[in-house]
């Protein structure tokens, strides 16, 4: 384990601290096991922040396992692991408290103590005085520096307390910092501050106590990444952030754009060299710990950040894509998409086969048909933007003059029986024509498209043992807009994989039985053609 001394890096001057284990881990939604923290823990180390706070050892036994496991099973490699906790109570010795003393034997060489800085807030939650709360403030950090332990103070509700008492609020700094606190973080802990407001008391408590100040900033106003920013702005050389801006109601400073904005923005380094490009890999991978779906829409690291979809952005993407990104998509780990929609012009149609590794040679009148037959396909209740297996299918047929597949289907049924038990039973049949020969298949599901999916395996796997090893991972439906009740036309999403990549595929038709058919022939036919397996069946 690195010592207190500074950041693996070397470089002190600027921190980087990631409260995802803690305060993160208070987003509703979110449950992690002791297994979790740790794997999350590893993640932010490789990504190379340079403080990790793991949680609050003493006030409950998950957080004080994390800390024994932390030290004995993780070799940090760039992160310090930080300890939470609050400062002696009023009226008790700082050496005399069991909560202080947890800090302590959590091993850890950083804590992080949190501490009234609102008047208000010591007098009715803590109900002490003020000059209790500041003989607290001094004798805990005091007592935890003798230990050797270095230490932070977050100020809570620093800015409200601010805005109610500023003397006060200053004071607090002052004691924590003449004390050794070696930064001083000023807290939003509502989330109710907006930048310029952040800017101006940063900087104003920065010039009146010369103490090393931090930034934490909760997101309730859709601004904590740019008070985070506004604070480093104004002399912060300290940020405190949650990934993917997990944390309590709408959540923290989301810590990729932060870092990213500092690194790209304002040429500081703050990570190691290399890290930055697995940013949208850590991104999600801690996404699929705490098992919440990564947000497509996230800056920076979403599926959604580098995708365009207008006709007029491909057209000048095709020139130069900085005409319409604000950075290269690869510097984060990221990568440029082209939508295709009933939006999409020649260029996107071109840049987008260009994606799929078809070169549609510049070819006017091809790009045409096929930007024809999406506006076509797309009125009817198609999406592709959402489904590239079925765009590239459908300008694979449009390129080759014919629709070619690995299997023809004569016809298909589904039957639902509902037993007088209260259970139901999913039968289909499909009969199918592949390398000339005529399949009849079926089998039982837990539902009709189930019973669709496995009766089409039974039909094909014997030709086709590719089929073993795709399954579908996910299902949408949707029924479209403007249209009403049980004779709707409906739109079918199916998500495949086989184990080294997914696709997405798309079906539309009067019923659900129907659609889902049609996204499971496409489905299996792209991923065949992933495979390798040359179409056999001319359409």
């Amino acid at each position: 384990m690195t010592d207190a001394s500074g950041p693996a890096q070397g470089d002190d001057s600027f921190h980087v601290f990631d409260t995802t284990l803690r305060d993160g881990a208070q987003r509703e939604g979110i449950n992690l096991t002791v297994a979790d923290k740790l794997k999350i823990a590893r993640h932010l180390d490789d990504f190379g922040v340079g403080f990790i706070e793991g949680g609050w050892p003493g006030a409950n036994p998950r957080d004080t396992e994390f800390f024994q496991r932390a030290r004995a099973e993780i070799d940090f490699r760039h992160a310090r692991l930080v300890a939470f906790g609050a400062t002696r109570k009023a009226g008790v010795r700082a050496e005399d408290d069991p909560q202080v003393q947890a800090l302590l034997d959590s091993g850890a060489p950083v804590v992080t103590l949190v501490a009234k800085s609102h008047d208000r807030h010591v007098e009715l939650a803590l109900r002490t005085s003020l000059d209790e709360n500041l003989a607290m403030i001094r004798d805990t950090v005091a007592h935890l520096r003798a230990e050797g332990r270095r230490v932070f103070l977050d100020c809570e509700h620093f800015f409200d307390g601010y805005r109610a008492n500023p003397g006060y609020a200053k004071q607090v700094v002052r004691t924590a910092y003449e004390a050794g606190a070696d930064v001083v973080v000023l807290c939003d802990t509502n989330g109710g501050m907006l930048p310029a407001q952040i800017q101006a008391v940063v900087a104003t408590v920065l010039a009146d106590t010369g103490a090393r100040l931090g930034i934490h900033a909760q997101d309730d106003t859709g601004c904590a990444v740019a008070n985070t920013l506004a604070a480093v702005d104004a002399g912060a050389t300290h940020v405190q952030c949650t990934a993917n801006g997990y944390g309590e109601r709408v959540g923290n400073a989301n810590l990729f754009p932060v870092t990213a904005a500092l690194e790209l923005k304002y040429g500081r380094r703050v990570l190691p060299p290399g890290a930055l490009a697995e940013m949208t890999r850590i991104s999600h991978a801690i996404a699929e710990v705490v098992n919440l779906t990564p947000s497509t829409h996230q800056p920076y690291v979403g599926v959604s950040a580098f995708a365009h979809k207008a006709g007029l952005h491909a057209s000048a993407i095709k020139v130069d894509p900085d005409l319409y990104q604000h950075i290269d998509p690869e510097l984060v780990g990221n990568t440029m998409r082209m939508l295709v929609s009933d939006m999409a012009g020649r260029a996107s149609i071109e840049l987008k086969g260009k994606e799929l590794g078809i070169d549609l040679g510049g070819d006017r009148d091809l790009i045409a048909r096929v930007v024809d037959r999406v506006k076509e396909r797309e009125l009817a209740g198609y999406t592709y933007e959402a489904a590239d297996a079925s765009f590239e299918l459908l300008l694979r047929a449009e390129v080759d003059g014919r629709a070619r597949r690995h299997f023809r289907t004569e016809s298909w049924r589904a039957i639902v029986e509902d037993r007088p038990d209260g259970t139901h039973a999913n039968e289909a049949t499909v009969k199918l024509w592949a390398k000339g020969e005529r399949i009849v298949a079926t089998a039982e599901g837990n539902g009709p498209v189930n019973a669709l999916d496995r009766a089409l395996r039974v039909g094909l796997e014997r030709i086709y043992p590719q089929l073993a090893g795709m399954e579908l991972v996910d299902y949408k439906v949707r029924i479209l807009e403007g249209r009403h009740g049980t004779g709707s036309t409906t739109r079918v999403l199916v998500t495949t994989e086989d184990g080294e990549g997914e696709w997405s595929t798309v079906g539309v038709a009067d019923n659900v039985i129907a659609a889902s058919w049609q996204a499971l022939e496409d489905a299996y036919t792209y991923g065949l053609l992933r495979a390798g397996v040359e179409p056999a069946e001319e359409l």
